[in-house]
C-alpha cells in the first residue's frame, strides 16, 4: 500500500495568521512530500511496500531507523493536517471529549498547561501528544518522528514541534506557537473522531 501525499483539507491561507500559507507550502509540499517519496522507496527496498503505514511503523521500529523515521512522519502528518482547521481551537470540546479530558487530564486548563509543557520540553525535534493508553487519556512527548503507536497507545491529538512547523511564523518562540495551536487551530471534531476510534 504505497504512501500518498494527502491534499490539505483547507486552503494554504486558511490557518492564517496563526500558521501562514508559506509555512504550509513548505511543510506540506516539501517536508511531508519528502517523507512520502523516501518512505515509499525504503518500504519497497525492505519488502514492506504492500503494508499499511501503521504496519510499516510497527515492523520497522527498532530495526530499520530510516524507514521508521519516514513512515512515522508520514503517519504523523496525515493526521496533523486534520488536527487543524480554520477557526478551530478553544475550550469548547464535544461532550465525550470534555468528560474524558476532565476525568483523565484534570480538565481543559490543566490539559493546556501540560500539553504546552510537553511541547516546550521536547528537546530538539519531536511531537507532543494526547493518546489513549489502557483506556485512559494521557499526555506524551516523543523525539523526532516517533509516535504513541510504538508505545502501546493510540494518538488522538498531536502537535509538531519540529522547527519547520513554526519557525517562519514564530522564529524561536515555540510556546507562542503552541498557544496559538491550542487556542485557534485544533479541530476538536477530528480529535473526537480519533478518540472514539481508539476506545
Amino acid at each position: 500500500m504505497a504512501f500518498e501525499l494527502p491534499d490539505l483539507p483547507y486552503a494554504y491561507d486558511a490557518l492564517a495568521p496563526y500558521m501562514s500559507a508559506e509555512t504550509l507550502e513548505f511543510h506540506h509540499d516539501k517536508h511531508h512530500n519528502a517523507y512520502v517519496t523516501t518512505g515509499n522507496k525504503l518500504a519497497a527496498d525492505a519488502g514492506m511496500g504492500d503494508l499499511s503505514v501503521e504496519e510499516v511503523i510497527k515492523k520497522s521500529y527498532g530495526n530499520n531507523q530510516p524507514l521508521f523515521n519516514n513512515a512515522a512522519q508520514h503517519y504523523n502528518h496525515i493526521h496533523f493536517w486534520k488536527w487543524m482547521k480554520k477557526d478551530g481551537g478553544g475550550n469548547k470540546l464535544p461532550g465525550a471529549l470534555e468528560s474524558a479530558f476532565a476525568s483523565d487530564l484534570g480538565g481543559f486548563d490543566k490539559f493546556k498547561a501540560d500539553f504546552t509543557a510537553a511541547g516546550v520540553g521536547q528537546f530538539g525535534s519531536g511531537w507532543a501528544w494526547v493518546a489513549v493508553k489502557d483506556g485512559k487519556l494521557e499526555i506524551m512527548k516523543t523525539p523526532n518522528g516517533e509516535n504513541p503507536l510504538v508505545h502501546g497507545a493510540k494518538p488522538i491529538l498531536g502537535v509538531d514541534v519540529w522547527e519547520h512547523s513554526y519557525y517562519i511564523d514564530y522564529r524561536n518562540a515555540r510556546p507562542k506557537y503552541l498557544e496559538a495551536f491550542i487556542d485557534n487551530m485544533i479541530n476538536w471534531d477530528y480529535v473526537l473522531e480519533m478518540y472514539e476510534a481508539a476506545k
